[in-house]
């Protein structure tokens, strides 16, 4: 039997109405979302064969997820933060129709797919920080490492099925029934999602509550004030720029002459997460959530490192497993931390910048992995990637020593925003 210092934590689940919704309704968009993050690299990787045109998704996506995703902190700190999430849903689904009737053409546009992602990074980037910034607001404060494992897992397993149920469908079909299955998710979550409670930010006593860009710039005066929480964004933006290898898979599966594994490739990586969720009952006990979140990135680049040396798809599969693990704990340890001492009148705008930093690494990871591996080939790129990866992972936690010092049993942020939630009742 698993020890209960070990197991998954059930309890935001069973005390929570409003985080059932949210948590339902999160793993129908997730899923779709992953059929089609792998369905669109798969498309253009067919209808090119070119490292560089693949990458290119990534530099498409930079611009809007920037601006978007502050824009979107902004609107969910003032904001109903629940019709921000159904707006969100309802945008998304339409770009998936637009990406299936794409697909269904004699000869799919490449131009209309690269529009298309960098429609789903505006629209991510003006969702995400009212979807992240629900989560403190439907949990008690207690239950907040509880519940950001549970999401973890919830993201993990739509990640694990997501990828392996597109893959099929691609081979089984074509791209667009991977769109179209994704357009239809959306929907499904449009009507879950409505059951949640309007939320609205609670005003700060301190902070500028009015609107356009001096709103977003206080925000980010916050965050600067916050160098524990600057150094979380910055190892993650380290750790995903230098070593998030999802857009060189398609090569790797025909390095290894195993096409058959180009679903696993996306999933193993989500199997450790998954496992991470499943046996996350020890993160409780850990206070010092900064520490924990450097070494885990450090160990993630190893093992993405360790890829470059694979002798067969069976030993890049554990690697990227093990890779997952350690990622999945990072982020776990980042979230607990911002939700656990970012007040919640600046909470949306912290999601904004929050969600940059982990998917601009992603979106750049993009255009560094399959230039490297163009320039240099493909396992160069992973034991390049895995090296720099440590290197600047190391580079943050000495420049930035607030974050190896976070104690949330001590920290005084942790305490205010223990009190306001108390207060709150």
């Amino acid at each position: 039997m698993t020890s209960p210092r070990i197991r998954l934590d059930l309890s935001p689940l069973r005390n929570s109405r409003d985080f059932r919704v949210l948590f339902t309704g999160g793993v129908i968009t997730s899923l779709g979302s992953m059929v089609t993050y792998v369905a669109l690299p798969l498309q253009i990787a067919q209808l090119t064969g070119s490292y560089i045109a693949v990458g290119v998704i990534g530099l498409v996506e930079l611009v809007p997820l920037v601006v978007f995703g502050l824009y979107g902190g902004s609107l969910a700190d003032r904001i109903d933060r629940r019709k921000m999430v159904i707006a969100g849903e309802i945008a998304a689904g339409s770009v998936a129709v637009i990406l299936t009737v794409n697909a269904l053409a004699p000869i799919p546009s490449l131009p209309v797919i690269y529009l298309a992602a960098m429609a789903f990074a505006s629209i991510d980037g003006l969702q995400r920080p009212s979807l992240e910034a629900l989560l403190p607001r439907v949990v008690r404060h207690e239950d907040l490492s509880a519940a950001g494992a549970l999401n973890s897992l919830r993201m993990s397993t739509a990640a694990i099925a997501g990828p392996a149920v597109s893959g099929v469908i691609v081979a089984a079909w074509s791209p667009a029934a991977a769109f179209g299955l994704d357009a239809v998710s959306f929907i499904v979550a449009v009507f879950i999602f409505t059951r949640l409670p309007h939320i609205t930010a609670k005003p700060g006593d301190e902070r500028e509550q009015g609107g356009g860009l001096r709103h977003v710039w206080e925000g980010l005066r916050y965050a600067w004030t916050r160098k524990d929480i600057l150094g979380t964004y910055a190892v993650d933006l380290a750790a995903m720029t230098f070593a998030f290898p999802f857009a060189v898979f398609p090569f790797l599966a025909v390095e290894f002459d195993a096409p058959w594994a180009l679903g696993l490739l996306y999933s193993a990586g989500f199997v450790g997460a998954a496992t991470f969720g499943l046996t996350s009952g020890w993160t409780t006990r850990i206070r010092h959530h900064g520490r924990a979140i450097v070494i885990a990135a450090a160990l993630w680049g190893a093992s993405i490192g360790f890829i470059a040396f694979a002798p067969g798809i069976g030993v890049v599969l554990g690697l990227l497993t093990i890779a997952g693990f350690f990622d999945m704990m990072s982020g776990h340890f980042r979230m607990l931390m911002w939700n656990q001492s970012i007040p919640d009148d600046v909470r949306g705008r912290m999601a904004g910048v929050e969600m940059l930093s982990y998917s601009i690494g992603p979106t750049l990871a993009q255009i560094r992995s399959t230039t490297s591996a163009e320039l240099t080939g493909l396992r160069a790129s992973f034991v390049t990637g895995g090296i720099a990866c440590i290197v600047a992972v190391g580079i943050v936690s000495v420049s930035l020593p607030a974050l190896w010092r976070y104690d949330a049993t001590t920290d005084e942020h942790v305490r205010r925003r223990r009190e306001q939630a108390e207060n709150d009742g």
